[in-house]
């Protein structure tokens, strides 16, 4: 007996009339006739109108994929064909893998999910070996950004002494990208036989990857210019053609929060200082973000995680080869594919471990 067309089990988490009435309340925007007035604002919400239609789409596919299998099954269960119900079994897998895949999508449901993301990577104590382990982080993160067709674009960039980098902050544009890389925030641990350490050593490094939403303009953080102390100086290391020629860096420092942020890979001074203050308001915008869940764990009794300061993941080169997630016990010893971008596993368990904490919450 054929299921209906909203059958498809996904734990509650998919409103296929919720979905349909956006697309609904989007296209009625773009037919308003001052729509083009603002393009930056219109391209977005087209955006995120195609973002919606994809998943619905996905999700009427995953539907008739079910619907015909499910068919394909009974029909191959009443002529007792074996042959055709184990063929048949692959196909079962790799529909429970999309519809997992789908799943994932569908966590990412808080108001700020959706936006680009601002990421931010810093080396620890240990000069070249840990500049160098940020380096590596930056590619890691690259290579899975333009995996998932984001554009990756460099906001401040300083070179390391010999080797690797001092920082990097990289804006991250996609539809979630936020949601996704918001798992990454944390300090990173590599164990590795040292390539500059002459003896042959093994070495421990860490970094701290934080991860910012960049916010839109409708969200509203009250900013006084009395609280600002803007600093300008040469750009340097990966930029423009402006490098080293001309004080078109910016370094913003907000006083009252002791923030600092700054840019220095735009064409101008003025370009450098709206990219800042969009990195300021972010920045501001996360802390507020992470008031509110730590008032919510005061409430519920719960020991709220050091963000800043909480080692999540260790990367082992030396004596074996593992990369595991601490928080979820996630782990995998392909550590080669890893670097490489290939981190959704540590992704996916982070955002299912926090649905499931949610939950439990709730209970």
């Amino acid at each position: 007996m054929r299921q209906p067309r909203n059958s498809l089990i996904l734990g509650g988490l998919f409103d296929l009339d919720l979905k349909q009435e956006m697309i609904s309340n989007y296209e009625e925007k773009m037919t308003a006739p001052d729509f083009w007035d603002d393009n930056e604002k219109a391209q977005a919400l087209i955006a995120e109108l195609n973002a919606v239609k994809s998943v619905v789409d996905q999700y009427s596919k995953l539907v008739t994929t079910q619907e015909d299998l499910q068919t394909m099954l009974e029909l191959a269960e009443e002529e007792k064909d074996e042959e055709m119900a184990n063929e048949l079994t692959g196909s079962i897998g790799e529909l429970s893998r999309e519809v997992g895949d789908f799943e994932l999508q569908l966590l990412l449901s808080e108001p700020y999910d959706k936006f680009n993301a601002i990421l931010e990577l810093h080396p620890g104590a240990g000069g070249t070996e840990s500049q160098d382990w940020g380096q590596m982080l930056y590619r890691m993160y690259t290579r899975w950004a333009e995996k998932r067709g984001f554009k990756v674009e460099v906001l401040d960039y300083l070179d390391g002494d010999e080797a690797g980098i001092k920082s990097v902050t990289v804006l991250i544009k996609g539809y979630n990208a936020y949601g996704y890389l918001k798992a990454e925030k944390g300090v990173h641990r590599l164990v590795r036989i040292s390539p500059f350490d002459a003896s042959g050593r093994r070495h421990t490094s860490f970094a701290s990857c934080d991860i910012m939403p960049e916010i839109d303009d409708d969200i509203v953080i009250e900013i006084r210019s009395e609280d600002l102390k803007v600093d300008t100086y040469r750009a340097s290391g990966a930029g423009g053609q402006h490098i080293n020629k001309t004080e078109s860096a910016i370094r913003i420092t907000h006083m009252p929060s002791g923030i600092v942020v700054s840019c220095q890979t735009q064409r101008s001074q003025i370009q450098n200082r709206e990219q800042a203050m969009k990195m300021l308001r972010s920045k501001l915008y996360e802390r507020k973000i992470e008031e509110q869940q730590r008032h919510l764990a005061e409430i519920r009794g719960e020991q709220a995680d050091n963000a800043w300061g909480s080692q999540i993941r260790s990367y082992v080169f030396h004596p074996y080869s593992m990369v595991k997630d601490h928080r979820t016990s996630v782990e995998t010893g392909n550590v080669g594919a890893v670097m490489d971008g290939d981190i959704d596993l540590f992704i996916d368990g982070y955002l299912r471990s926090q649905i499931r904490h949610e939950a439990d919450s709730n209970s």
